[in-house]
């Protein structure tokens, strides 16, 4: 049998799957790790410790399955986005935490330039917006921090990277530094109309280019591996979301995806056209093939899966993240808790980052059931929002079909909310595992393992369709409710 493995490295853990030929898991292993919060708003990774966890479940599946390294046709790997790593070109070593996707801490940064009328120039370049979310602040913020840094990263002795660079530094044992275009595009630092990255922008932040890896197709030769008892060739990498959108099968203009993860990230296919968002939107590379960029416009809720998990951990009203379906149908209708989970300030279209979360609507009979619809039901609102953006920004009324993967998009509660909530069909496929997925299929089409991308699309399987149920005048109640909510949290 010849096999794919594909590494999920994700916000709070890490995965490795093993695909059989027939683009079937064949073994699964999976590791969490430390989530480190020094100071409010600021979230960081030990990348050492994603580094054990990497090496530790691919040697788990590969031993739990009996599936050696000459079995192994390719390595694909998908990361989480923008999580930025700055280490030593000599030693391998991070100079410091990785600071991560959700953190807050370059508020001031972003700030500061858009306050000097740098957005407008990012933007057409970048297709991104100056917050904290994307990695080029965070780079800044760790040169201007880091004693020694700046001086050390002009002379060529620091390298950055998110975290798939990282990780194929250390697959390489130092011989590859690179990354492909999807990542890139979510730096601040690449402009992903030329497929380059920005000279001005990189100056603007003070990053010298000579820390920057080289950019290729998501679909490339991206060095080779020893370190699982022989050589194995890494073929294919993706950023999550963009992994997920392959494993999707989104191929054609029109086609839209959201995962539901820690996050929820919904992206559109515009093909050959990057669409400029009137409505906040992201404009961004959904992926690159035979040097070809196809783009996608997307909206990024920060908070999802992790308003779930704080149900579990923090409120400590669920043991697991499964039971919150079970207990939101035990909710009182006749209430109307509202939860805006904005943990971690509140991503697309409102790109508020100091903005904190709220629940409104509370009375003497509010209990554990009220909380777990309200956060349920705050994923499909923000959704929504989303959703009514793209539907501006895209410009046709022809009906589309969203389809979902991620943990959440498991729950059939929270799917058939999802579905009444945007007045819309929801599809949920076989496969839930999309993002290994979508990384494992570049690099089996790069191996020549999986078929094209007309044959991928063809393996696309339905489990089930949810259609809306909820009344157009109930819906919009609901709805108005959320917007009311937002704009409370907001002005405090």
């Amino acid at each position: 049998m010849t096999y794919i493995l594909a590494i999920d490295q994700g916000t709070t853990s890490s995965r490795a799957i093993l695909f059989d030929a027939n683009m079937q898991r064949a073994g699964t292993a999976q590791q969490e790790f430390t989530q480190y919060f020094p100071q409010e708003g600021w979230v960081e990774h030990d990348p050492e410790e994603i580094w054990d966890s990497v090496l530790t479940v691919c040697r788990d599946v590969m031993a739990n399955t009996g599936v050696t390294a000459d079995q192994i046709a390719g390595i694909g790997i998908t990361n989480q986005r923008e999580t930025t790593v700055v280490w030593d070109r000599g030693t391998g070593k991070p100079i410091h935490n990785a600071i991560v996707w959700q953190d807050r801490r370059t508020a001031d940064i972003c700030a500061r330039y858009k306050q000097a009328g740098c957005e407008d120039d990012v933007t057409d370049q970048t297709g991104l917006l100056l917050d904290p979310y994307f990695s080029g602040t965070k780079v800044k913020w760790l040169l201007d921090t880091i004693p020694g840094a700046r001086d050390r990263a002009k002379a060529g002795d620091l390298m950055f990277g998110t975290i798939d660079s990282f990780l194929i530094w250390r697959l390489t044992e130092g011989r590859s530094h690179v990354t492909d275009a999807t990542n890139a595009a979510r730096t601040l630092l690449y402009n992903i109309h030329k497929g380059e990255w920005s000279a001005e922008i990189c100056d603007l932040l003070d990053v010298p280019l000579i820390m920057l890896p080289e950019v290729l197709d998501c679909a490339a030769d991206f060095g080779k591996t020893a370190l699982f008892g022989g050589e194995i060739a890494i073929l294919g990498v993706a950023g999550d979301q963009q992994a997920a959108t392959i494993g999707q099968a989104c191929f054609q203009p029109g086609m839209l995806k959201s995962t539901y993860g820690t996050g929820c990230f919904a992206l559109l296919n515009t093909g050959d056209t990057p669409v400029e968002s009137k409505n906040r939107l992201l404009t961004t590379i959904a992926y690159q093939l035979d040097g070809k960029r196809t783009y996608a416009l997307e909206g990024s809720i920060f908070v999802a899966g992790a308003a779930v998990q704080w149900l579990r951990d923090a409120l400590q009203i669920i043991g697991s993240a499964e039971q919150s379906g079970e207990l939101a149908m035990r909710a009182d209708p006749n209430q109307n808790v509202v939860l805006v989970p904005a943990f971690t300030g509140l991503g697309a279209p409102y790109w508020k980052p100091d903005c904190r979360g709220a629940v409104f609507g509370l009375t003497r009979n509010s209990g554990r059931a009220e909380f777990a619809r309200a956060t349920l039901e705050s994923i499909a609102y923000q959704t929504r929002d989303l959703w009514h953006a793209m539907q501006g920004d895209w410009g046709t009324d022809t009906e589309v079909t969203l389809r979902v993967d991620g943990g959440a998009s498991a729950s059939d509660w929270a799917m058939q909310g999802l579905s009444d909530f945007l007045g819309a069909p929801v599809d949920r496929p076989v496969m839930l595992e999309t993002t290994a997925l979508g990384a494992a299929w570049l690099a089996g089409m790069r191996a020549g393992v999986y078929p094209d991308q007309a044959g991928f699309s063809e393996t696309w399987a339905l489990d089930r369709r949810f259609e809306p149920e909820l009344s157009e005048p109930e819906r919009d109640a609901a709805y108005d409710r959320w917007k009311r909510a937002v704009a409370a949290a907001m002005a405090f």
